[in-house]
C-alpha cells in the first residue's frame, strides 16, 4: 500500500521537483510499501470516534463529510478492510449518492490529544442492512442508541501518517474528566481531613 505512488501524479511530481522535495518523496515511495494495516493503524482506527470522508460528485465537486459515533464505531474487518454502520442523519444522501457513482473516497482520521493524523485512500461500497446480517453484527456499535440506515465498507488502497505540525491538542469532556480525577480525589481528601480537624478542635 504505497500512498505516494497513488497520490503523486505527474503534475504533483513536477511541482515537487520545482520545490526541491521530489528526491525525498521518491525515496519514500521506494521504501514505504506496506501490505495492509499494521497493529499500529488497527489500534488507532479502532479507538476513533469520528473521521472525515471526501467523495466525488456528479457535479464535479468533491464533498467532505464528518462521520461520528461512539469510540470504536469504525470496525476493522481485516488488515485491508474497515466498515461502519451508517446512522440515520439529515437525509441529504450526498456521500451515499456520490459513492453509488464513484467508489473512490479519501478518509482522514485524527487524534487531537496525540496530534496524530492518518489519511487513507479507499474504495467504498454501500451495503444494505438486509443484504448481509452477519456483517451488521460485526459493525454495529454496542451500548449506543442509533437508527441504522445502511452499512459502508471501505477497501483500503493506500494509507499514510501525516505530519503532526499544526494539529492543536483538543480533548473531549470525558478525557478531561478522567485527567482531573486524581486532582478531584486529592481535593476531596483534603476537604475531609479539614472537616476531621475542625471536629477535633470543636471537642476541645
Amino acid at each position: 500500500m504505497n500512498y505516494g505512488q497513488l497520490a503523486f501524479t505527474d503534475t504533483i511530481k513536477k511541482m515537487q521537483e520545482e520545490a526541491g522535495s521530489r528526491s525525498a518523496y521518491d525515496r519514500m515511495e521506494k521504501m514505504s510499501v506496506v501490505d495492509g494495516l499494521t497493529e499500529n493503524e488497527i489500534n488507532f482506527i479502532s479507538d476513533r470516534d469520528s473521521f472525515y470522508m471526501a467523495s466525488f460528485g456528479e457535479n464535479e465537486y468533491p464533498y467532505i463529510q464528518h462521520r461520528g459515533g461512539p469510540a470504536g464505531f469504525i470496525k476493522v474487518i481485516d488488515d485491508k478492510t474497515i466498515g461502519i454502520v451508517d446512522f440515520s442523519g439529515n437525509r441529504q444522501y450526498i456521500s451515499t449518492g456520490n459513492i453509488s457513482k464513484n467508489e473512490k473516497v479519501a478518509l482522514i482520521m485524527i487524534s487531537y490529544p496525540q496530534r496524530a493524523r492518518l489519511k487513507l485512500y479507499a474504495k467504498a461500497k454501500i451495503v444494505n442492512l438486509e443484504e448481509n446480517k452477519e456483517l451488521y453484527d460485526i459493525l454495529k456499535p454496542e451500548d449506543y442508541k442509533f437508527r441504522p440506515e445502511r452499512m459502508m465498507v471501505f477497501e483500503i488502497q493506500a494509507y499514510d501518517w501525516n505530519c503532526p505540525q499544526h494539529i492543536t491538542p483538543r480533548y473531549t469532556t470525558e478525557e478531561i474528566e478522567q485527567a482531573l480525577l486524581p486532582q478531584k480525589k486529592y481535593i476531596s481528601d483534603l476537604e475531609n481531613r479539614v472537616k476531621e480537624l475542625e471536629l477535633e478542635l470543636s471537642k476541645k
